[in-house]
Parts: C-alpha cells; sequence; structure tokens
C-alpha cells in the first residue's frame, strides 16, 4: 500500500514548517502569497489528503480545519447527460489529485448560479468550475468579482470582456459541421431547432448554422432558426408544433441544439407518421452516451465531454497551485458522427 502523505512530507518538500503548512490549509492569514503557493502546489503534486478525524482528535474545531480539499462544480442542468459526463471526467483527475469535487446546479438561473458560487466558497473550496448562465439579463458581476478577489476558477464557455481559464468548443465550426453534411447529402430545405437563450452555446451554434447555410447556394432566413430549448420535452414540444401542418414546405433535414432536443424532436415526427431519416433527417449535437444504443443511433457532433472535465479540473487545479499564472483557453476539437438518421432527401 503507497504511504500515505503527511503534513510533514508537505512541509519538507515545500520548505517550510507544518505550523505554516496548517495556516494554509485553514486559509489563515501572515502567509506570504508566494509561500502559500507553493505549500498548495506542493500539496497537489504529492497528492496530500489532510486527514479530518485527526484534526478532529487534535480538537481543531472551526469548519475550515475539517474540509478536504474540495473543488465547486456549477453546472445548469442537473438532468442533462452531457453535464454528467463533464463532470465524471472532472472527478477522475480531481480524485487522482486527492481533491473531492461538490456539485451544484443553477438551472439556468444566473442568480442561483451566484448564490451556488458563494455557498460553495463558504465552503472552503479552492476553486470552482463554472458553466455560466449567459443570456441577454445575466447579471454576471459574481463572476468578475470572483476574478478581482483572484478566487481561482474555469469557465466551461467564454465570457466576452472577462480573461479568465476556459475550456470549450469552437460551437460556431461544429454546428457547421451539422448543416454541411446535410447540404452535402442533398438537403435544401433545413431548419435548425435552436437551445435556451441563457446560454451561449446556443447563439453560437445558432450562428454556426446561419453561417453555413449563408455560404451555400441556400438562401438563409431567420425563420429557419426555430426556438426549441435544451430538454426530451422541448424538441418533442417543438416538433408537434412545427411539422403537424407542414405537408407541403416541410423540411427534410433538422439540426438540433443537443441530443436531448433531437430525440425529442424524432419521437414527435414518429408520432406524426413522418419517418427518420426517410422523410426527416435530424443531426444531434453532443453525442451524449445513449445517442449510439438507440433503435436508429442518431447522427450528431460528438463534443469531447471527459476531456472537457478533465481538462477544467486540471487546469484549476494548475490555477490554484500558482495563482499568478497568466488565463489559458483551451479550444477542443468538435467532429461529426454520421449514424443512422440521416440520408439522403427522399
Amino acid at each position: 500500500m503507497p504511504k500515505r502523505i503527511t503534513i510533514s512530507d508537505v512541509a519538507e518538500q515545500a520548505g517550510v514548517s507544518t505550523g505554516t503548512v496548517s495556516a494554509v490549509l485553514n486559509d489563515r492569514s501572515g502567509v506570504r502569497e508566494t509561500t502559500r503557493a507553493r505549500v498548495r502546489h506542493v500539496m497537489a503534486e504529492l497528492g496530500y489528503r489532510p486527514s479530518t478525524s485527526a484534526r478532529h482528535l487534535a480538537g481543531l474545531g472551526d469548519a475550515a480545519a475539517v474540509q478536504p480539499p474540495g473543488v465547486g462544480v456549477v453546472i445548469k442542468e442537473i438532468d442533462n447527460p452531457f453535464y454528467a459526463e463533464v463532470v465524471k471526467g472532472a472527478g477522475q483527475a480531481l480524485d487522482e489529485r486527492g481533491y473531492v469535487s461538490l456539485v451544484c446546479t443553477s438551472e439556468g438561473d444566473y442568480e442561483r448560479e451566484g448564490t451556488a458560487i458563494d455557498s460553495l466558497r463558504n465552503r472552503f473550496v479552492g476553486g470552482v468550475i463554472i458553466a455560466p448562465v449567459l443570456d441577454a439579463h445575466a447579471d454576471l458581476s459574481h463572476l468578475f468579482m470572483l476574478r478581482r478577489s483572484g478566487f481561482p476558477f474555469v469557465l466551461l464557455e467564454t465570457v466576452l470582456g472577462l480573461p479568465t481559464n476556459a475550456v470549450s468548443v469552437d460551437n460556431v465550426e461544429a454546428a457547421a459541421l451539422a448543416v454541411r453534411h446535410l447540404l452535402g447529402l442533398g438537403h435544401e430545405r433545413v431548419v435548425h431547432f435552436a437551445g435556451p437563450t441563457y446560454t451561449r452555446h446556443s447563439q453560437d451554434r445558432s450562428l454556426g448554422f446561419e453561417r453555413a447555410v449563408g455560404q451555400s447556394p441556400l438562401p438563409f432566413t431567420p425563420s429557419l432558426v426555430v426556438p426549441a430549448g435544451s430538454g426530451f420535452e422541448d424538441g418533442y414540444r417543438t416538433g408537434l408544433e412545427y411539422f403537424r401542418d407542414r405537408a407541403h414546405d416541410r423540411p427534410t433535414a433538422v439540426t438540433c441544439f443537443n441530443d436531448l432536443v433531437a430525440l425529442g424532436l424524432i419521437r414527435a415526427l414518429t408520432e406524426l407518421g413522418l419517418r427518420v431519416p426517410d422523410d426527416v433527417s435530424v443531426v444531434g449535437f453532443d453525442d451524449i452516451p445513449a445517442a449510439s444504443y438507440l433503435p436508429a443511433p442518431l447522427t450528431t457532433v460528438h463534443v469531447p465531454q471527459r476531456e472537457m472535465g478533465r481538462r477544467a479540473a486540471t487546469l484549476l487545479l494548475d490555477a490554484m497551485a500558482d495563482a499568478s499564472a497568466e488565463p489559458t483557453s483551451i479550444l477542443l476539437d468538435a467532429s461529426l458522427v454520421e449514424r443512422a438518421t440521416t440520408a439522403p432527401p427522399a
């Protein structure tokens, strides 16, 4: 069994006393920032995990003293498999370094997001991974305050005007991949079921759709972008409403904000007596685990979700170890996965 790393090991490696290490663990004042950063770096490097039972036995009663090293993760939708995969990836990377992940959800509400971040900070987490709520009405002051305070965090979407660590994909180009796939099959009537307004992903994917259509011989009009949402019910409801009375000008293909919307749409099309892909081709986005296990496996844009979580966690731990490091933005590659829900138009 590997030897358990102790506070003495950290002190020796960092060249400080055990008292200094304890002060850093409990976020006490009186420690230089350079020393504090060096100690945190050594703790992360060695995989040090404070013993909560030993601290209880020692009579250290304050809440900060009994917490294992933690990292917060704030997602937007608790029932979205995309975020489940991201959290898994982050959790694996954090576990390897001896950290615990604490997960909260904003459910697309920026005030709830701010409250979650404040709550996590009050529970002595060392940093936070955030999937931020970004719409026209969102108050992002809590993110700018985090940046000014020097508290480490990583975003899963970039925020204009906020230089900080971020991990994402090029959603504009990724959405264009889906459109070009359908155009290559010969489709001339393609629409996009757009996502919710609280995420920049929706804006970027709609923009990718617009650009790809605009660069083709087909004319683009705003009516080709249909507001839908992010869940099964959103795709199902919008699909029924949109396709029910379109016998003569029916689109032959749809790109969707994500896989959940695509699956809801496929159910609606089936109930309306339309066959996928014979009558309507459907493309999702994200490539959630279920996408490849359906009776008709879903054509979709693959986003490396676990890799996104892993890279975000690693980036955050690096920032926690070196507060002076410049912000890093990582853009991961997305790719089209062609399966059974797309085909040339009849």
